[in-house]
């Protein structure tokens, strides 16, 4: 359907946490050419980013008959997913671009919540667009009401729960903070306290490991459903 930009940031800001050890603000330990090539590397995903997500949003506003309910979750992550590249994108990519962190601690947080929060929308969305799918497999035909009513729900409830795992990091349930060259903030995964601990654990399990195991479970089942059909009509036609 549509390339998840904000997944494509979200890899790049991990890889480069994980491989550099966290800096302070001011501070980095990349290579003046290093700074460069994740500059230009955030500035196509800036603009293509920007670009895709709006034509998109662009093809469902003009054609209203696109608007199913199961798109409703796709133009759910593309909202996300452009949101992203207009708030948080553009802070590491001036930091890349002159070499350091620029906005101090408050934006740094800010960058950190936003990257946190859309990206954990757009990953419940999937999970959820999965389980749309499992249950209108399992459930047949219904009303376009019903349906559209359970998509609004999901979106209303994607933005919900993210909110509830992004908010607490600014509250003093752990806390968003520079990370590897010093050009991105970030949950510090790298505290030692128990409550920085507990919700690194919290959030590996109930924003990834639940999300991604409920699309595994859901499309392996359509997946058997769709098998089962294809082994009950290929006798058929040979009949």
């Amino acid at each position: 359907k549509c390339a998840s930009f904000n997944s494509i940031t979200s890899l790049v800001d991990t890889t480069m946490a994980i491989c550099l050890p966290a800096q302070g603000l001011q501070s980095s330990s990349l290579s003046r050419g290093g700074h460069t090539s994740a500059a230009v590397v955030l500035g196509f995903i800036l603009v293509l980013g920007v670009l895709g997500n709006f034509l998109l949003l662009l093809v469902f506003s003009r054609f209203p008959g696109l608007r199913t309910p199961a798109n409703l979750l796709l133009i759910n992550i593309s909202v996300s997913d452009m949101l992203v590249c207009l708030f948080g994108t553009p802070l590491s990519l001036a930091a890349s671009v002159r070499g350091r962190w620029l906005t101090g601690t408050y934006g740094c947080r800010w960058y950190g919540f936003c990257n946190a929060l859309f990206g954990i929308v757009s990953l419940v969305s999937l999970s959820l667009l999965s389980f749309e799918r499992y249950t209108a497999l399992l459930g047949g035909s219904q009303l376009n009401s019903v349906q559209d009513r359970r998509a609004r729900l999901a979106v209303a409830v994607s933005w919900f729960y993210s909110l509830v795992w992004t908010l607490p990091p600014l509250l003093g349930w752990s806390s968003y903070g520079p990370e590897g060259p010093g050009t991105i903030c970030s949950v510090q995964w790298q505290q030692r306290s128990l409550a920085a601990r507990s919700y690194v654990a919290c959030l590996f399990v109930f924003c990834l490991l639940l999300p991604l195991l409920l699309m595994v479970f859901c499309y392996g089942k359509i997946l058997l459903a769709v098998r089962g059909v294809t082994r009950q009509v290929s006798p058929e036609l040979h009949l």
